[in-house]
């Protein structure tokens, strides 16, 4: 079995820290906030637990490191930790810039490992069965996808929403779509530090007449993650803030006297699933692929695809 090791034990690193432990996978976790080490140190104390980088990049009982800093971190530690011969899982975004990333998947070619981009949502049981559901053709035809990543939650000053949020959006759109869009915009504000955007419109128009818009924000009274799929047989919304998830909205638009649009209406339905963590499937998909050394499906082309559309939507504001 994979050895993996981690940097990064925050909010979220504190969430794949669980996994990794309860997968019996995990080597070493670092950090180098040494309080934060201390608390982690009594959640696990089975682990082993470092406040140094060095440690984990000459560990060779480890094969593997995931990623989960601060954005402002991915592209040095990836490009040090592939370097030192591992494989790589980094949280989104890959990096900061198109060109660091573009960097650090070359490196990853020219030392044959395995690099993993951390967009969680592409293995979420909903979003899976949403694939499934829009290439049987059961919406129709494609014409909108919009999606909502709101909140009133932590506030960054090293990154803005846009590239905070706006990357699982991104990298769900593409998917579903299986296009890189042809025209992006965005518009947004800052309102409580200069130059860091708090929220953000990005739009998306693909060659097959496909829109889409995505809004983020973390100045938000109430906690929202919600994509709507519109289909010219029927619309579809993955609500993660609900317990089923997954929602078929059968409505039709017919057309009176050839002129006249009228909305016709139906019952919606909900979507049977697997019951299954996204996390715990995203982890074990990497452990997978640097077992059998698989190209992982959010692998850094996935991630690059992501990076461009962040560039551009950047470049307009």
């Amino acid at each position: 079995m994979s050895k993996i090791g981690m940097i990064g034990l925050g909010y979220w690193g504190n969430n794949i820290l669980r996994n990794l432990s309860e997968m019996g996978v995990l080597a070493t976790a670092c950090d180098t906030n040494r309080e934060l080490l201390r608390t982690r140190e009594k959640e696990y104390p089975n682990i082993k637990f470092t406040d140094s980088i060095d440690d984990v990049l000459k560990d060779n009982g480890m094969n593997a490191v995931v990623i989960s800093s601060p954005a402002v971190t991915h592209y040095d530690l990836a490009k040090k930790i592939l370097a030192s011969g591992k494989d790589i899982f980094v949280e989104k975004p890959l990096a900061l810039t198109l060109k660091e990333g573009e960097e650090l998947v070359r490196l990853a070619a020219d030392n044959k490992k395995i690099i993993m981009v951390g967009h969680i949502l592409q293995y979420h049981p909903a979003v899976i069965k949403l694939k499934e559901i829009i290439k049987s053709g059961k919406l129709g035809k494609m014409r909108y996808l919009y999606s909502n990543r709101l909140n009133m939650g932590k506030l960054r000053v090293e990154e803005n929403i846009l590239w905070s949020f706006a990357p699982h959006d991104i990298s769900i759109i593409l998917m579903l779509v299986g296009d890189e869009p042809v025209k992006v915009g965005c518009a947004g504000g800052c309102y409580l530090s200069k130059s860091v955007y708090d929220t953000t419109v990005t739009t998306m128009e693909f060659s097959n007449d496909i829109k889409s818009h995505i809004f983020v924000s973390w100045l938000h009274p109430y906690k929202e993650q919600k994509l709507i799929v519109v289909g010219s047989e029927a619309m579809a919304v993955f609500d993660d803030m609900t317990k089923e998830k997954l929602f078929i909205y059968p409505h039709k638009v017919e057309w009176q006297d050839g002129k006249i649009p009228v909305a016709k209406k139906a019952e919606y339905y909900t979507v049977e699933l697997e019951n299954k963590e996204p996390l715990r499937e995203e982890l074990a998909h990497f452990i997978e692929c640097v077992a059998e050394r698989k190209t992982p499906r959010t692998d850094g082309r996935e991630g690059l695809r992501v990076l461009k559309v962040l560039e551009k939507a950047e470049g307009c504001l």
